[in-house]
């Protein structure tokens, strides 16, 4: 337990004022977070991080990533070239089955287009929700903060019924409860002390907070899922008490995206 609040307090300190910046600085951050959660995703499946598949895989993340309406970014792409450019570079993934005599199987190219796409997705509109504004991607993260430490304590004290007992053991349908509880706490916390109340209504956040609350769990549940399947304890080693950039982000990857599409509705 030391040792990941520890670590937590160091991430925290790099992390947070990185995302209160923004611009440049917030935007290499997130590149280098996705990419080490795509070198982890990698090594659950074994598939060597130098070589050619994992290059090109590594390129069609950054390509995805690239912001659209970001002013200030050197590179500017619109989301019509963006897919262009990816579709080509997925087909170019495929090509290197055959290329490698299979030494790459078909199994293994999907596993990877499927992980940039899951890293991708998620990453991009962690980006976008900063550049919709800085209280916005505070209150994601807080929410999914909050929702982790809800179904924790509340899991702890109260858990009784297994929410998903072959994939995550310790969760519990009471800890899920208590991590959407937590969730609205916080949104009630934000729209009565921020200015978040000047751009939604009350009923609409506290729907808005639930079903976030829920996809971070989810994504939290999926993570497990595939450490699971691949007989991994943690994505990675990065966060010494913690795991992986995965293991800390599996929420993010859900979350983000549905909070950019909800709120635009």
């Amino acid at each position: 337990m030391k040792q990941r609040i520890v670590t937590a307090i160091i991430a925290a300190s790099v992390f947070l004022p990185i995302v209160y910046i923004g611009n440049f600085p917030f935007i290499l951050l997130v590149y280098l977070m996705a990419s080490i959660a795509l070198f982890e995703m990698m090594r659950m499946k074994q598939i060597p991080s130098i070589s050619l598949p994992a290059i090109v895989s590594l390129f069609s993340l950054w390509v995805f990533l690239l912001p659209t309406e970001y002013e200030s970014f050197p590179i500017h792409i619109d989301m019509a070239v963006k897919g262009k450019v990816f579709l080509f570079l997925v087909l170019l993934l495929l090509i290197i089955t055959v290329i490698s005599n299979n030494r790459y199987s078909f199994d293994e190219i999907g596993f990877l287009i499927l992980s940039v796409l899951y890293t991708g997705i998620g990453f991009y509109y962690l980006m976008e929700t900063r550049f919709t504004g800085l209280l916005f991607v505070f209150f994601s993260l807080f929410l999914i903060w909050a929702t982790d430490s809800g179904a924790y304590f509340i899991g702890r004290a109260m858990g009784k019924r297994k929410l998903a007992p072959t994939i995550s053991p310790n969760k519990t349908v009471e800890g899920a409860i208590g991590g959407i509880v937590f969730a609205i706490i916080v949104a009630l916390s934000f729209y009565f002390f921020s200015d978040l109340q000047n751009g939604i209504d009350l009923i609409r956040l506290i729907i808005l907070s639930i079903f976030m609350s829920v996809f971070g769990q989810l994504g939290d549940l999926v993570e497990s899922a595939l450490k699971r399947h691949y007989g991994v304890k943690d994505s990675g080693s990065i966060l010494p008490g913690h795991g992986g950039i995965l293991d800390r982000t599996d929420s993010w990857l859900f979350v983000m995206p549905l909070f950019q599409f909800l709120f635009t509705l």
